[in-house]
């Protein structure tokens, strides 16, 4: 399909609406709504796990067209409990309880349809909700595609290690030389829930510095830069990782993307995203009969302005669409 173009992204926005929301377990997601509160639904899911939403997601929808959904998954962002804080457990923080956080939501918000947009975990959340509740979702925008397998999860922590090997070596030395051989993501896992706070702050900092190595096209991540954030969000990612995201059997989410049909989606995916090494996002469009592959050549994980622009012209084209259809008689 010919790559869209369309501005690279809409004007900053502030949240007409945010809330706190009790979602079971001790735990409350923060939720916000920009836009246009009688506009298009559309949910945006933020990557990690445990990112955090960023005002820059509000940016990728027409605020005229469309009621823009944001919410910080469990335990990140400005949910709570912070993961942050080692004392908090992270166990009522699975796939299967962000999807049922995501119904609570729209439950709450009294929306029956939604577009749902996802970037990199965020993808994968998508999918996953998608597949449970497809007669919730309206269109799917995913970007930085991924389904959350074993084997994606295996290029992150080792096979990338061969593009990047002293990077990818200093990764791995971060953790006893007796679990180098395992799994690096649950060894530093265990290291994250060290009583001992420097060794915590150590394998945060190594974690973060191996992220930002297998994207070398984004430069710094000043998020990085803040230990809250940082132990918060390699807790989660760690905790996810180590688990298989709590989806199985291992590619699940692929096995049944089948069943989402017909219904609309636009895969916006940059050809020099290492992530394609295994193949999730040609593998989801073969699976999927009602999604629409689009390659930006210039773009990494990180994305471009021409991936940001792909973005904005795919929602563009939902809003018109759907449009189009409550004008028909």
């Amino acid at each position: 399909m010919a790559e869209p173009t369309a501005r690279v992204r809409y004007p900053e926005i502030e949240p007409y609406q945010h809330g706190m929301l009790a979602v079971g377990d001790g735990n409350r997601v923060y939720w916000e709504t920009c836009g246009n509160p009688a506009g298009k639904p559309a949910l945006v899911l933020h990557g990690g796990p445990g990112s955090g939403c960023r005002p820059g997601m509000r940016r990728y929808f027409d605020p005229d067209a469309y009621r823009i959904v944001l919410f910080d998954q469990r335990n990140c962002g400005r949910s709570t409990p912070h993961a942050s804080d080692p004392a908090v457990s992270l166990a009522a923080n699975t796939a299967s309880d962000l999807v049922a956080d995501i119904e609570r939501l729209r439950e709450h918000l009294g929306i029956a349809q939604w577009l749902v947009f996802g970037w990199s975990w965020g993808s994968a959340l998508a999918l996953a909700y998608a597949e449970q509740h497809t007669d919730r979702v309206s269109e799917a925008v995913l970007t930085g595609v991924g389904s959350a397998r074993r084997a994606e999860v295996e290029l992150f922590t080792r096979g990338l290690g061969e593009l990047f090997p002293a990077a990818w070596r200093q990764f791995r030395d971060g953790v006893p030389a007796s679990r180098r051989d395992g799994s690096l993501a649950a060894a530093y896992r265990d290291l994250l829930g060290d009583p001992d706070p420097a060794v915590r702050e150590k394998a945060a900092q190594d974690w973060c510095a191996w992220e930002e190595a297998m994207l070398p096209m984004s430069g710094h991540n000043p998020r990085y830069d803040d230990p809250r954030f940082r132990l918060a969000f390699t807790r989660i990612v760690t905790h996810y990782w180590s688990n298989d995201h709590f989806l199985h059997p291992d590619g699940v989410l692929l096995a049944e993307a089948s069943q989402l049909g017909s219904v609309p989606a636009r895969l916006i995916q940059g050809t020099l995203d290492l992530t394609n090494l295994v193949g999730t996002p040609w593998l989801l469009a073969a699976a999927w009969p009602g999604s629409d592959l689009v390659l930006i050549d210039d773009a990494g994980h990180g994305g471009s302005d021409r991936l940001l622009s792909a973005i904005a012209a795919a929602t563009d084209f939902f809003a018109a669409a759907s449009a189009g259809r409550e004008r028909r008689p």
